[in-house]
């Protein structure tokens, strides 16, 4: 099997696990093949954690045919005892020859443990090809695993002067068509969306993903004084998506019930210098199993996350940036 033919049936997998974009949180994108004699006999990808993994979809579709044939799939496989049985074990026992692998899986259960499974089987496994871009598909996967921390984009869009608003004080129409078309395919990736409030009162936002097959992500906005109005659009998505609201005090009784009455739960995190903790609200995410966080709020809210501002740790709190002009 040339190089070349190794690298199209791991994009294969890539493509495979593409499908599952923004549902199996907090498992990673993996698709498999089974491919005898140079073609496809079986393949799978990961639907959402606790389905099936792709391994187990793709060595059911090959039936006897997966004996004796080669298995790419651009995670390594995983060797412990999950929602689901290993795949090591299916894959042993399946009587497969050689493994083919994009990347490890940076998960410390698994993390090699898998790869030298298979060897002590007698399976050929060989790693790192197409690394980089099955390391892309998996970078919320691989940050989460290891900091249980969400994967953070943010994404801002401004005219060609620098400005991020009109001259009317509002945002929303400074990007193009093309840009959010991609914006709502963002939103269909991410587990939540986050705003600040002043976005929430200027521009009023749905929040919601429109593209066919899209669903809503948790939608999480920061208002460090409970000024988000109660009839604002963003509580009312007809998917019935979760709002969480992340403010500096706690809040009244009252204002629990009322804020619990359009379906949003108020969490308070002060912040050391005043204002909402970010770091102690991503913390609170991946608690929640929230593995990735897109942030749409105007400059003030970017600018926080990129300045790391009330938190103390070395690293940014921001992971990828999307700057449209």
């Amino acid at each position: 099997m040339s190089t070349s033919d190794r690298e199209a049936f791991i994009a294969k997998t890539i493509e495979l696990a593409r499908r599952a974009e923004g549902r199996t949180s907090p498992n990673p994108l993996v698709g498999a093949v089974v491919v005898r004699g140079g073609e496809i006999v079986g393949s799978g990808f990961h639907a959402q954690a606790g389905a099936p993994h792709a391994e187990i979809h793709a060595l059911r579709m090959a039936a006897e045919k997966a004996r004796g044939a080669d298995l790419y799939v651009n995670l390594e496989p995983c060797c412990h005892q999950g929602r689901t049985p290993p795949c090591t074990k299916a894959i042993i026992a399946a009587g497969i020859r050689r493994v083919f692998i994009g990347i490890l899986d940076p998960n410390p259960q698994v993390d090699g443990k898998g790869i030298a499974a298979l060897r002590r089987a007698g399976i050929e496994v060989e790693t790192g090809i197409l690394s980089e871009a099955c390391r892309r598909l998996n970078e919320a996967y691989c940050k989460f695993i290891t900091t249980r921390l969400p994967f953070v984009t943010l994404k801002f869009a401004a005219s060609l002067d620098g400005k991020i608003a009109t001259t009317r004080g509002d945002s929303k129409w400074i990007s193009g068509e093309a840009s959010r078309r991609f914006v709502h395919e963002l939103r269909n990736r991410n587990d939540a969306i986050s705003v600040g409030v002043g976005t929430i009162l200027a521009d009023d936002p749905r929040l919601t993903t429109r593209i066919e097959g899209g669903r809503d992500p948790l939608c999480l906005i920061f208002d460090s004084r409970l000024r988000t109005p109660l009839d604002a659009r963003v509580f009312q998505a007809a998917s019935g998506r979760r709002v969480i609201i992340a403010t500096e005090r706690e809040p009244t009784p009252q204002e629990r019930e009322r804020f619990g009455g359009v379906g949003a739960e108020i969490l308070s995190f002060p912040g050391a210098e005043g204002g909402v903790s970010i770091s102690h609200v991503l913390r609170e995410l991946g608690k929640r199993d929230v593995m990735s966080l897109l942030v749409e709020g105007g400059g003030r809210l970017g600018a926080a996350f990129l300045r790391n501002r009330n938190d103390a740790a070395a690293e940014p709190l921001a992971d990828k940036l999307y700057l449209f002009l």
